[in-house]
């Protein structure tokens, strides 16, 4: 079977192929308002430009709205019946063979805009965020550096996915600055804690869920109906200040350490772009208990790189190579488990996989274990860093490949910049 090709050029080495189409929202100018989109190649696709043409001519999109949103929140509810026709419309109107939007001038100007002319913006409105603790070679490497080897994996976390409620109000798109947070610390030589800006500022390397349709207050989620309630999966970083977060954490978690800052992807990669590159997920030891027990069972083979570009430097050195395929809990069983308590989930709502790192030193997810909490130094084009220092940038990007083509996810990006005097 020929592969699928658009009638706009697309680089081999493209994240966004026909195969992909990730939605975002934008805004074509500072002046306009939010819209959602789809890019292909280097380019977005304005889908109220397509919707206003009346080209969403399927019976569950024809009468939507959802196009002419400031968000994506309203068509991530649709459920997947509806996104999959959206797909097979976008998919047919990009082709190369289709003449619908390839030769009508007037609507290509209208809708394909370059990526680099736009602003791009989050894509949903964020109403919760939760973020899990699901690596097992980062759960291991950071009980060896915070309690020992005697009990470096505490017994629940190979019986549940271990998770915290975290903070959706500061969760910003690729590209926005983050700014040092101040806070306390354990006390140096003195008997008062450190206050001021954290000495110990870190990225940790995630991915996350956008969840499609809620579920009802009181209603769980069953484990094998779960994916349909995950629209897609993005790039993110969740910032963390160490020395606050390890003052703070006993007994009820991280909180300051964590809330100041957590950085999204701007495009949610779908399910169905992603499942070419599934495949089967490890097994558990022990076997989990029926509510988190899937009929199938899969993770997804996508290559994670985390950059740093050191202030005042024009190259990045790349600090961390992983992959999503060493998470230990699905993405499945996380939403499950969410909800296995009655808890309601909305349309937008963001679950963090937790820090993915693998069995390798290099695929360490975050400078806590790249550094073991500042033993050791990392060299980033002859400079060493222990931490983030200001004016240094940390880019995120994931892609998979394989059948002809590149899914990518792009970048999620962003610059330390100091605290406010």
């Amino acid at each position: 079977m020929a592969l699928l090709q658009s009638f706009i050029e697309v680089h081999p080495d493209s994240h966004f192929p026909i195969q992909n189409l990730p939605y975002g929202v934008f805004k074509p100018q500072p002046t306009s308002s939010p819209r959602p989109g789809v890019a292909i190649g280097d380019y977005v696709l304005d889908l109220s430009e397509i919707a206003s043409a009346g080209l969403f001519d399927g019976p569950l999109l024809k009468n939507s709205d959802c196009f002419f949103q400031p968000n994506l929140n309203n068509f991530v509810s649709l459920g997947r019946p509806a996104w999959k026709e959206a797909r097979a419309t976008l998919q047919k109107l990009l082709s190369a063979t289709e003449s619908t939007l390839r030769d009508n001038a007037v609507l290509r100007q209208k809708s394909l805009l370059p990526i680099s002319s736009v602003e791009l913006l989050l894509p949903v409105a964020i109403g919760d965020y939760t973020d899990f603790f699901c690596s097992l070679h980062h759960t291991k490497n950071c009980g060896l550096i915070f309690r020992g080897p005697q009990t470096p994996v505490m017994e629940n976390w190979y019986n549940l996915p271990v998770a915290y409620h975290g903070r959706a109000s500061s969760v910003v798109v690729s590209g926005t600055d983050i700014v040092r947070p101040r806070g306390q610390a354990h006390p140096g030589g003195s008997s008062r804690p450190y206050f001021g800006p954290t000495l110990k500022l870190d990225f940790e390397l995630e991915m996350a869920t956008i969840v499609g349709p809620g579920n009802e207050l009181g209603k769980p989620v069953d484990i094998n109906n779960a994916e349909d309630h995950i629209f897609g999966v993005v790039l993110l970083n969740d910032w963390s200040a160490r020395d606050i977060q390890a003052w703070e954490y006993i007994p009820l978690g991280p909180f300051l350490g964590k809330s100041f800052g957590t950085t999204i992807s701007p495009w949610i990669v779908t399910l169905e772009a992603l499942e070419p590159f599934a495949f089967e997920a490890p097994k558990q030891d022990p076997p989990p208990l029926p509510y988190l027990t899937e009929k199938v069972s899969k993770n997804y083979d996508i290559s994670l790189e985390v950059h740093i570009k050191p202030v005042e430097h024009n190259d990045s050195s790349v600090v961390t190579r992983s992959n999503l395929k060493h998470l230990y809990w699905t993405l499945t069983q996380q939403l499950a488990h969410h909800t296995i308590n009655g808890c309601n989930l909305r349309p937008g709502d963001l679950l963090g996989t937790g820090t993915i790192s693998g069995p390798e030193p290099e695929s360490r997810g975050c400078l806590l274990e790249l550094t073991w909490n500042g033993q050791n130094t990392l060299s980033l084009n002859g400079l060493d860093r222990k931490f983030l220092q200001d004016g240094d940038e940390v880019i995120l990007t994931g892609h998979c490949k394989g059948n002809g083509y590149t899914v990518g996810f792009g970048n999620c990006s962003g610059k330390i910049v100091p605290p406010a005097p």
